[in-house]
């Protein structure tokens, strides 16, 4: 073991496994929302002037989660250790299914609140 091996973080092959420049709260969740779901895919999200860079996991039936992430490489590198891939939404859009998705939460509310009213 080197000098500085016993203060390096363990490495691992596993979807827990640390990711240089990312938190693990935060790949601790994508990992568990992507095994919990089907068919999902990434989505990079450039910064915006409100927004640093992000990752948008989206599943089949377009329910979605989004996490920071320091640069697209670290993003591509989630992908990897998840085993889904990874696109970059400036070239690809965001997929109908994650809007339908949304249309439909919002449906959804409006119904709640509605009811919530007429009580």
């Amino acid at each position: 073991m080197g000098i500085f091996g016993r203060f390096r973080q363990p490495r691992g092959s596993g979807a827990g496994a640390h990711v240089r420049g990312m938190r693990d709260s935060d790949l601790a969740h994508l990992a568990e929302w992507a095994a919990a779901r089907t068919g999902v895919e990434g989505f990079v999200e450039p910064p915006t002037f409100v927004n640093e860079m992000t990752a948008v996991l989206v599943a089949k039936d377009g329910e979605w989660t989004r996490r920071r992430v320091h640069n697209p490489k670290i993003a591509r590198k989630v992908g990897e250790k998840l085993g889904i891939p990874m696109y970059d939404v400036q070239k690809t859009g965001y997929p109908q299914r994650m809007r339908d998705y949304n249309e439909r939460q919002r449906i959804l509310e409006k119904r709640a609140r509605r009811e919530r009213d007429q009580e």
